[in-house]
């Protein structure tokens, strides 16, 4: 598959490009700097213009914010009785209790539910993973970071980011037809996300800090791939009848999303406020891999 493909290349490329020296020591935050400012608010602005948006869409989205709001629960619980730093907190909950619902969710839903199911995952996407990213997870990573959390540092914060400000642009211009060359100009700049942040990724991915991390990172695995998606998974089952097909398939997309691994974009903003980079960055290299394998043994089990 194209995605497995992508992650494994660019990932091994940001490692090969560490180890020959050929990029300066800053450049994971120049590329993160890029992704966050340019690429990530382009495919907002892509996606988020013509997704329909009904009642059993915006409820879908709350998985992600489900699963977010449990991995700040479950990691604040466990942090002293595991001995954990507030860094290794703070990237724990951002990597763990976001999901990569965008160019790992995606194909994966087109793979296995097919293409019916893709305005829901970008819909889960933007106003689910992205979303929450932009608002709960800035406060999140700000308080482990030791940041300021009042009101007015955070809202300016929050109003000054990025992709926060091209969903709510994305949702303005709705009503507003957009230019097919506007759509392909953000297309291909919103295609840079993933090959651009896994390299990142790369260059700070340290396999040699495993055993370091090993029972932070194992907390973090756990979470993701079997804790978090079982929380999900969980209350869709209870509270949400598939009725009609339409909705079988979202609760199936929702499950499914909730299930792949740690968003790129979160260890992106660990990496900004300082958190625990290499965790994070192992997160996304590990998690990532493993997820293909897990998600379809979720989307087995709630079929």
């Amino acid at each position: 598959m194209a995605a497995v493909s992508l992650v494994v290349v660019c990932l091994l490329l940001g490692v090969l490009l560490r180890r020959l020296g050929r990029l300066p020591d800053d450049a994971p935050a120049v590329l993160n700097g890029y992704v966050i400012n340019v690429a990530l608010p382009a495919l907002a602005l892509l996606h988020l213009h013509r997704a329909p948006l009904t009642v059993d869409f915006i409820v879908a989205a709350g998985g992600a914010w489900l699963m977010l709001g449990c991995a700040a629960l479950f990691f604040a619980l466990l942090a002293r009785r595991w001995g954990l730093a507030q860094g290794e907190v703070g990237a724990l909950v951002l990597t763990a209790g976001l999901a990569n619902t965008s160019f790992v969710g995606l194909p994966m839903i087109e793979a296995y539910l097919g293409r019916d199911g893709l305005p829901l995952g970008i819909v889960v996407d933007q106003l689910g993973s992205y979303l929450a990213l932009s608002t709960l997870g800035l406060l999140l990573a700000a308080r482990y970071a030791g940041e300021p959390v009042s009101v007015r540092v955070m809202l300016r914060r929050l109003c000054t980011f990025p992709p926060l400000l091209a969903l709510a642009l994305a949702l303005a211009l709705r009503p507003l037809p957009m230019p097919e060359p506007v759509y392909a100009l953000l297309a291909r700049i919103g295609d840079t996300v993933a090959p651009v942040a896994l390299v990142a990724v790369g260059l700070q991915l340290r396999l040699d800090s495993i055993h370091a991390r090993l029972r932070a990172l194992s907390l973090g695995l756990a979470y993701k791939l079997v804790v978090g998606p079982a929380v999900v998974a969980g209350l869709c089952l209870a509270l949400w009848d598939p009725a009609t097909p339409a909705a079988e398939l979202a609760r199936a997309v929702v499950i499914f999303e909730a299930a792949m691994g740690p968003m790129i974009g979160a260890a992106v903003i660990a990496h900004q406020f300082r958190l625990d980079g290499a965790l994070a960055g192992l997160m996304v290299g590990l998690g990532i891999p493993l997820s293909l394998l897990t998600a379809p043994l979720w989307l087995a089990a709630v079929a």
